[in-house]
């Protein structure tokens, strides 16, 4: 409530409506999107931001690792169903959407295979640090996967990944004492806030990526990921990875 306060005071006449989401809880997606479209508003963009980091293993209510919950099962549940809303809009208005999943440098530290699909929740070989990694990749993945799926159907929407940078913020809060000793070594590398934001805004409103689908962009410039990354066939495999994790939950 305290940063609605703030955007209204900053935006004279701005309308802001704030609705409850616990991305780590497919249940709480489905409600948050029941109660989105219940206001009947327009949606032209989606940015997948929300995260925890190298949380000790735990599971989700669902029953599935944390970070691959949070990081990248709600966001896939969260996008599917807004989907249509998203198709719609852009028919309508004639604008173009986009969503943008906010990935990491970190995508690139994970598992041996990328993604454990058979070790998803066990606990034995479990690292705080490749989960994190495991569920960066994903968003990825997701982003680069659902991006070719749209231009299939040519649909008006395009849909980025980015890493933001290293900023220390709450998502830290697992691990602060190592990263302020790195930060320490490495003042050149960190960013404030408001620099961290850059990438994502650029992406989500700059006029000249229209149509600019399936990239990865770092300091506002496209750059490449990992060859996990840009492995087409693990995209779909973790597609349908997550689909049926969503049906099971959904179903239990």
């Amino acid at each position: 409530m305290l940063t609605k306060q703030s955007i209204i005071k900053d935006s004279v006449g701005l309308r802001v409506e704030v609705l409850k989401l616990d991305l780590s809880s497919l249940k709480s997606v489905r409600a948050f999107v029941d109660e989105f479209l219940a206001l009947d508003l327009p949606l032209n963009m989606l940015i997948n931001n929300a995260g925890v980091m190298f949380c000790p293993y735990q599971l989700s209510e669902d029953k599935i690792e944390l970070q691959f919950a949070t990081n990248h099962l709600g966001h896939f549940h969260l996008t599917n169903l807004l989907l249509d809303k998203m198709k719609r809009t852009a028919k309508e208005t004639g604008i173009e959407g986009r969503i943008v999943n906010l990935a990491s440098i970190a995508h690139r530290y994970t598992y041996n295979k990328g993604i454990r699909f058979d070790k998803l929740n066990d606990n034995s070989g479990y690292s705080d640090k490749k989960a994190y990694g495991q569920s960066k990749l994903a968003n990825i993945l997701h982003a680069n996967e659902l991006s070719r799926r749209l231009q299939e159907e040519r649909a008006n929407i395009t849909v980025n990944s980015v890493h933001p940078g290293v900023i220390m913020t709450n998502l830290m809060r697992h691990s602060t004492h190592l990263m302020r000793l790195l930060k320490v070594f490495s003042f050149f590398i960190w960013k404030n806030v408001p620099q961290g934001a850059a990438t994502t805004c650029f992406v989500a409103l700059h006029p000249s990526l229209e149509g600019v689908t399936g990239k990865y962009f770092f300091d506002c410039n496209e750059t490449h990921p990992s060859a996990l990354a840009q492995n087409g066939e693990l995209a779909k495999e973790l597609w349908d990875f997550s689909n049926k994790l969503v049906k099971a939950a959904e179903l239990s």
